[in-house]
């Protein structure tokens, strides 16, 4: 979902950085009351601070305009919410979280591993988020997984295989199921979508319904706006968090209303586009989304670390936090006793999965290396049209973001759940991917926005298998 906030104030919360350090100290001092004056000195030397708010621009919930360039951050609307900061929430916790956890990679792994995982820390360290994890795919078929940091504000190491909300970033599966329909011929990428929604009681009161095709879905440029956007949408979700919504339900929101632009005229980003390309694939499998998903993408592919995001209990997914701009409540934790505070089961087509980085990197390998759909369909796939709002140059192909850089092409996604922030990206000419999974999405926490970081490893990679490394065991850092 989708919202724009104005700009929060800044904030300043020091706590402690020094494991075995129970207590918060007092903001803007450094004081650590309730120890011993060893402790206080251990304490005091290590404080770290933690800055958090400040100045949103871009996108937000399920949007994913992209925040991983510099100079471009997300938007997040806030219907009046308490602008609560994150380092509150961890100072109140019942131990304050370290400022970093070692991750060492023992000697015998491989020294690309062992390089990845030292910028890794290096990144976290330069930072205030609390953990991030990464998974990298290498030609050949390796897999190296790396973790850095806590996974709560109780200090629990962050793991490598550590699930987060993948947000957007599940738009992916859901073009690699309608990619297959086409190449069974179930389905036509320039059929307009009447051919299956046609008989629906709310398809003429749809924007430019007879107008748009599937690949006009696909691609973003239908006209259809945001869904979760709408205010109305955000008072209902926020009135009863554990609601499962129908796509009927979702469409609802924007029914009559005006599109921004012509079918196939114009291009915005709208989760929409992807809750009407899901109504299609249920129509022509008869079966669930969900279902498909698992029959044709995860249990062929061995993704056992991706699941559906479909309840408020979701195993292994660590604990996110939203920051002060929380669209979802007055509270910066994204999990309450085990719960999510509202079923991410509302994003279904438009995200609707939880990942671990390394199968985020093995999907990005598989999907756009053509092993995902017919490959003859790749060339279609990346052939994107102007995206203005990801950044100059940047393109929008059929479920996937193209961008040109300096180790040439990249094909991925970012994913953006409150309290989560994911970007994916493969490297075509290198056959490698990158996956960087973070559990804040508060703007604060970040020097290098996730898509910077993602290159920098991206560099690293690309440097060692041109030199001809790469070789090892695959996964570093802990596990």
């Amino acid at each position: 979902m989708a919202t724009l906030v104005s700009p929060a104030k800044s904030g300043v919360m020091v706590i402690s950085g020094v494991p075995g350090c129970r207590k918060a100290t007092s903001p803007g001092t450094g004081a650590v009351d309730g120890l011993s004056r060893p402790e206080r000195a251990r304490c005091g030397r290590s404080a770290i601070k933690l800055r958090l708010g400040g100045k949103h621009t871009g996108s937000s919930p399920g949007s994913d305009l992209d925040p991983n360039t510099e100079g471009t951050s997300y938007v997040i609307r806030s219907t009046a919410l308490n602008r609560i900061s994150l380092a509150l929430v961890l100072a109140a916790a019942a131990g304050c979280m370290p400022a970093r956890v070692a991750a060492p990679v023992p000697a015998a792994q491989d020294r690309l591993a062992a390089r990845l995982q030292a910028k890794l820390d290096s990144l976290h360290s330069a930072g205030h988020f609390p953990g991030a994890t990464v998974g990298i795919q290498l030609p050949g078929g390796r897999t190296i997984a790396l973790a850095a940091g806590v996974a709560d504000s109780s200090g629990t190491p962050m793991r490598p295989r550590d699930r987060m909300l993948a947000g957007s970033v599940g738009k992916t599966f859901v073009a690699a199921v309608a990619l297959q329909l086409v190449g069974e011929g179930k389905l036509g990428l320039d059929q307009p979508i009447s051919t299956w929604l046609g008989t629906e009681p709310w398809f003429g009161r749809l924007p430019n319904a007879r107008q748009i095709t599937v690949r006009m879905l696909m691609n973003h440029t239908s006209g259809l706006v945001r869904y979760e956007f709408n205010d109305t949408f955000l008072r209902d979700l926020n009135a009863n968090p554990g609601r499962r919504w129908t796509p009927a339900e979702r469409i609802a929101y924007i029914l009559g209303t005006q599109a921004p632009f012509e079918a196939g005229r114009g291009w915005d980003y709208s989760d929409t586009n992807y809750i009407v390309l899901g109504a299609i694939v249920e129509r022509i499998t008869g079966s669930t989304l969900e279902r498909e998903i698992r029959r044709r993408v995860l249990d062929p592919h061995r993704l056992a670390d991706v699941l559906p995001s479909d309840s408020v209990v979701l195993p292994g997914v660590v604990q996110g936090y939203a920051g002060a701009d929380n669209p979802f409540g007055h509270e910066p934790r994204m999990i309450r006793d085990g719960r999510f505070i509202v079923n991410p089961q509302f994003e279904w087509a438009g995200g609707g999965y939880a990942t671990s980085a390394a199968d985020l990197a093995r999907w990005a390998a598989l999907l756009w290396g053509g092993r995902a759909f017919g490959r003859p369909l790749l060339a279609q796939v990346v052939d994107g049209v102007a995206a203005p709002a990801l950044g100059n140059g940047v393109r929008y192909g059929l479920g996937v973001i193209v961008r040109e850089g300096p180790l040439g092409p990249s094909w991925g996604h970012s994913g953006y759940f409150p309290g989560y922030l994911t970007d994916v990206r493969y490297y075509p000419r290198q056959g490698f991917a990158v996956a960087l999974q973070v559990n804040t999405s508060a703007r604060g926490a970040f020097t290098r926005p996730p898509g910077a970081m993602v290159e920098d490893l991206a560099r690293i990679v690309s440097r060692e298998l041109a030199a001809g490394g790469g070789a090892g065991n695959g996964e570093g850092g802990r596990r």
